[in-house]
Order: C-alpha cells, then structure tokens, then sequence
C-alpha cells in the first residue's frame, strides 16, 4: 500500500471493500454470503490497543479477556511511561506470561521514549509502520498486522500467519494442505489493495463453518 489516504474506518468502508474485492474476484462471492455480515473490529490506535493484541496470542479469548482486564483495572495502559516503571510482579500477578511482560515493557519503553509512535503508524505506509513495529522486541509480524488492521485501520493487511485464515483458505480453495505463512502472503497478494477485507472475510467466513460468529483475532 503506497498510503493511508484510504482507511478502513466504518462499516460503510468496510463494505465499499469488500464490493470491490468481489468484483475483482468472484469466487469470493459464495463465501461472503456464507460469511455474512463482517464485522468492522475497530479499536482505537495506541498503547492500550497493542497491549491487547499482546495478550491475546497463544491463549484463549476468554483468558485474554480476563488478564486484559485486570491489566486494565490498574489505570496504566493509558501511560507507557506509568506501565514501564511499573513493578514487574503486581504486573505478572494479572496473569501475564514474563515473556508477554518483557514485549510490553519494550513497547512501552519505546513509547515514552519517542522511538514508537502508534498514532503515527496510522499515517504511514503499511511497510514502514510493519519496520517500525517488528523493530520493537518481542513484536512479531503477526501482532504488527493485526495492530494495523484492527488500530490502524490500514486496508492491505493480510496476516498470513494467523492459522484460522490459513484454514479458511485450505476450505474456500479446497486444497490439499493449509498454506504455510509465506505461501500464504503471496496467494493473498492478488486481493491486493484490499487485503484487509479479505483477511476479515475469512475470519468470519471460517467462523461461520464452525458454527462461531466470528474468529477474528480480536
């Protein structure tokens, strides 16, 4: 994406999308009806945001929902430089993983430092605000798109390495095997510029074969 003149923002966004994205693919078309209707997913950018995001991997929602919370209730995640110089173990006794603390901490350290501005990653290029976020330890590209995606609101980013959306693809194209990361990426890239929709598309279109309203990351 050469910009962020074009965000995904409301659901009328949202939906102006994924018109086009049919349009340029129509064997799309049977999966959003199967899928419904998609769920905008919006949060707003900054520190409390990438901080769910960060608790979110590897557990299940209800657990991340749970440590979030109490994450919450200790009035920090407004304040990077709060939560850095906050002391470690009132922060573990939330739930948290230590390496889930060590990522937070680096973030929140490069926040309050100047060295990660996560409003700013809403006005870049998806490629520089993915350099800016992955330069962060701990930050991986997965938590970087799905910051993007969901905070940002950019609209060509396609997590290839979530696993529900390497499954939705496997059942939309009926392959032999689900898709690796990589191979993923360059599949998804025909859908290019509007990656983010189709990323919505699948969560929600897998979510539905299973009988879930949806199995967006957030």
């Amino acid at each position: 994406m050469e910009g962020t003149t074009r965000t995904i923002d409301t659901l009328e966004d949202l939906r102006r999308d994924l018109a086009a994205l049919i349009e340029a693919d129509p064997r799309l078309l049977p999966v959003a009806k199967l899928a419904g209707d998609l769920p905008l997913r919006r949060s707003s950018p900054g520190f409390a945001s990438l901080a769910s995001i960060i608790v979110s991997q590897q557990v299940s929602k209800a657990s991340a929902d749970a440590i979030f919370r109490r994450l919450e209730a200790l009035d920090l995640l407004h304040d990077p430089a709060l939560f850095a110089g906050e002391d470690p173990e009132r922060l573990l006794g939330t739930g948290l993983s230590r390496p889930k603390l060590k990522t937070l901490n680096a973030a929140a350290c490069a926040c309050a430092e100047g060295r990660l501005d996560l409003h700013q990653m809403c006005r870049l290029p998806a490629a520089e605000a993915m350099e800016a976020l992955t330069a962060i330890s701990g930050i991986g590209p997965w938590t970087a798109e799905v910051y993007l995606l969901f905070a940002a609101g950019h609209p060509d980013i396609f997590p290839s390495g979530d696993i529900a959306l390497q499954n939705a693809w496997q059942m939309i194209f009926v392959t032999e095997k689900r898709p690796a990361a990589k191979e993923l990426a360059i599949l998804s890239s025909d859908w290019s510029p509007w990656r983010g929709t189709a990323a919505r598309l699948l969560w929600a279109y897998y979510g539905a074969t299973k009988g879930m309203k949806d199995k967006s990351p957030v």
